[in-house]
């Protein structure tokens, strides 16, 4: 439609300048006409795009409507699917074969096997074994009183410690017993990180000692 509109107005243009060489006011008055035509065209062009703009979001919702009727016909057209699978699920238990009484009365958990005579014996014996003897075992630590920790901890006197375990000892210490001790002041021990062996308590030992030659001293 342009290119029909383009070609009235070079017409009409034409014709101007025939009737203005001539002076003739025929081609004048076609002139006219032609720029007439061409402007009725233009605007039946504008009115059918216009037709077209205001068509273009009506046909949108058209298909948006569409689609969405569309997904909604699949959606129905799967739940009877479900449905049927879980038709044939329900249909397949049913179809299986049940368990039988027989099968329901069975125990749930076995009978408790009684002890045999002498077995009951064993457990002790493997506690005793797994308990370490006085002989070979590490002692444990004496809990040693504040106010002893305090006269210890400045004591010179020495104590006995085996290589590799960690408590100092008194000499008279029955674990010492067929050990390589290594003398050492009791004060120097514990600043090593030794602790007081709960057998022979070194501490208490030593504190006790140390009040009653402080109390000979001022007598």
């Amino acid at each position: 439609m342009l290119y029909v509109v383009l070609v009235l107005v070079l017409v009409a243009a034409g014709l101007v300048v025939a009737a203005l060489i001539t002076a003739n006011t025929l081609w004048a008055w076609i002139s006219v006409g032609a720029s007439v035509v061409a402007g009725i065209v233009m605007l039946a062009e504008w009115l059918r795009r216009r037709k077209r703009a205001a068509a273009a979001p009506a046909e949108a919702d058209a298909a948006e409507s569409d689609a969405a009727e569309g997904d909604a016909a699949k959606g129905d057209a799967a739940e009877p699917k479900a449905d049927a699978k879980s038709d044939d699920a329900v249909e397949g238990e049913v179809a299986g074969e049940l368990p039988l009484d027989d099968e329901k009365k069975e125990p749930a958990a076995a009978t408790a096997l009684l002890p045999v005579e002498g077995d009951s014996e064993k457990p002790a014996e493997d506690a005793a074994e797994a308990e370490p003897s006085a002989a070979t075992g590490d002692p444990g630590e004496e809990d040693t009183d504040a106010a002893d920790l305090l006269v210890v901890s400045s004591l010179d006197v020495e104590v006995l410690v085996v290589d590799e375990y960690p408590r100092y000892h008194l000499a008279e210490c029955t674990w010492l017993t067929e050990r390589d001790t290594i003398p050492i002041a009791v004060a120097e021990a514990r600043d090593l990180g030794f602790t007081p062996c709960d057998r022979c308590g070194p501490d208490a030992h030593l504190a006790a000692a140390h009040r009653d030659s402080s109390t000979k001293a001022s007598k």
